[in-house]
């Protein structure tokens, strides 16, 4: 045997002999106990303070108007829409708290879906030409292969790659939407279909907060005639 032989075997085995030995080798000891406590206490005794001017804000953001109402989010998620989506959503959660977003993907339409389902079959179709397109064409009534299928076959690799990549963009192209629709209460407040653009935090948070006052104020208004 020679060198690279030795090699090529040797360092299998010695890398399987150093995981039995990590496996029955026992743990490195552990850190001294009693610096544990002292820096647990230490932390703890700082810690009070800093939560309770923490805990102010959080109670006066939103004052709990969120309760009780639902935003939903239907983005595009084939248009890589989902971060913007958890984004928007953390965000209406820390401001209105107690609100519930549900988040949900946005179809296209029906036609663009049904024609997406068709470009897997193309990007088969040619792989199976481009390989086997001497047996498919004479069982298909050619006496002879057309002449694209001899420039395809030149290029066997350039051909598969090239179908293979068109497809996939046009698939992703076909099951996009584009939206990014927000909901509360399944009452439409902000449509990128419509405004061709994305809300940003401030004006969301903005709408949101002017829907919630508005309907405290309608429900106050009713509450006020059912006691009077």
């Amino acid at each position: 045997m020679d060198r690279v032989q030795l090699i090529l075997i040797g360092l299998p085995l010695f890398l399987f002999c150093s995981d039995i030995l990590n496996l029955f080798s026992p743990p490195p000891p552990s850190k001294p106990v009693p610096a544990k406590p002292i820096h647990h206490q230490h932390q703890q005794q700082q810690y009070p303070p800093i939560q309770q001017t923490l805990d102010l804000p959080t109670q006066t953001i939103g004052g709990g108007a969120g309760y009780g109402n639902t935003i939903t989010i239907n983005f595009c998620s084939s248009c890589s829409y989902r971060g913007n989506a958890v984004t928007m959503g953390k965000m209406l959660e820390a401001s209105f708290p107690g609100i519930d977003v549900i988040l949900e993907n946005y179809p296209a339409p029906l036609p663009k879906r049904l024609l997406s389902k068709v470009v897997p079959v193309f990007q088969v179709g040619v792989m199976g030409i481009v390989m086997a397109g001497e047996q498919i064409f004479p069982r298909l009534g050619f006496v002879t292969p057309p002449a694209f299928y001899f420039a395809m076959r030149q290029n066997r690799f350039g051909t598969i790659a090239t179908a293979w990549l068109l497809g996939n963009a046009l698939q992703s192209f076909l099951q996009s939407s584009g939206a990014f629709e927000v909901l509360i209460n399944d009452e439409l407040i902000f449509s990128k279909l419509k405004e061709k653009r994305f809300p940003s935090e401030f004006e969301l948070k903005d709408i949101v907060g002017k829907k919630l006052s508005n309907s405290r104020i309608v429900d106050g208004r009713g509450a006020g005639v059912l006691w009077s």
